[in-house]
């Protein structure tokens, strides 16, 4: 499966570094709040860059209201500043709630094709800046476009060692953070929940990184994948979880659906919203075949079973 993982190791290699549901109302849903369904862009990676603003108009079109933004060929956000990008974002109705980075380089193994965009060719990027190396120029980066929580999207955890300069650079992260009145959380895959040493990596950011500092955005496929139950995670570890990425995975935890066409159970998983301070779940697909019917299912899917 091309996953997250592979993406991000390409992307980064190519520079040699590298839904949200928001709630409206106090009513509906299983008793607690109701939400509207937002995105993570990076399910668009492969058309966004070619027409920014088209492509946000039509996911206004389709009900979305929230928006995380990911990585960007055209460099800074979609080739805008934070005031900018925000600016756009507001003309639209939406609203930028959050933003991934990666956390250190990551180097292409060789047996690893380089991406492709829709017509075949090689995706480039422009130099990735990651919090190891560019931490206060990308908390700076941010500034002016009302962005609330900033996400690490991933950090290598292959090594004691790797993991224990990870949470260095978090908690650092966490601080200047805090500092520029943002919110830090950590973006999974299935790699953090492998043992590395005598301990998960997941398990050592949560015992050794307070919630002053850093919380997490679980996502919600990737942790099924690792075999573990986010609902459990929620009940250990309370109010610790108020971004997901809300994604289906097929029964052999091979291939990405849209949100219903897999084997998640998210009726059972949003009953403990409110456990896991759940403020804005993103739906997100990675690449997909076709973003736009991705997004649409998905969003239909939440509406009929969850949203009612």
């Amino acid at each position: 499966m091309q996953n997250r993982r592979t993406f991000i190791k390409q992307s980064s290699a190519l520079a040699l570094a590298s839904m949200a549901f928001g709630p409206v109302s106090n009513l509906g849903f299983l008793g607690k709040k109701h939400y509207v369904p937002g995105v993570q862009l990076y399910t668009l990676m492969s058309v966004i860059d070619n027409d920014t603003i088209g492509t946000l108009k039509k996911l206004a079109d389709l009900g979305y209201k929230n928006i995380e933004s990911a990585f960007s060929k055209q460099g800074g956000f979609y080739g805008k500043t934070a005031p900018e990008f925000a600016a756009m974002l507001k003309d639209l109705g939406l609203s930028w709630r959050s933003h991934h980075v990666i956390g250190a380089p990551f180097k292409l193994p060789p047996d690893v094709k380089l991406p492709t965009d829709e017509n075949g060719n090689p995706v480039k990027l422009p130099p990735m800046k990651n919090l190891k190396e560019n931490m206060q120029e990308l908390v700076d980066s941010l500034a002016g476009g009302g962005v609330e929580y900033l996400v690490c999207a991933n950090i290598p955890t292959n090594t004691p060692e790797e993991v224990a300069e990870a949470v260095q650079i978090l908690t650092k992260t966490g601080e200047v953070c805090k500092k520029a009145k943002l919110k830090l959380v950590y973006h999974n895959h299935d790699w953090e929940f492998k043992t590395v040493g005598t301990s998960r990596p997941y398990d050592v950011f949560l015992k050794e990184i307070p919630s002053s500092l850093m919380n997490f955005e679980l996502d919600l496929a990737w942790v099924t994948k690792a075999g573990v139950d986010p609902v459990q995670l929620f009940k250990e570890n309370p109010g610790r979880f108020p971004l997901w990425h809300v994604k289906d995975i097929d029964s052999e935890h091979l291939v990405l659906k849209p949100v219903g066409d897999g084997s998640i159970d998210f009726k059972r998983i949003f009953k403990h919203a409110k456990k896991a301070g759940l403020v804005y779940p993103m739906i997100e697909h990675d690449q997909p075949a076709d973003a736009f019917d991705s997004l649409s299912r998905s969003m239909a899917y939440l509406k009929k079973n969850i949203l009612k």
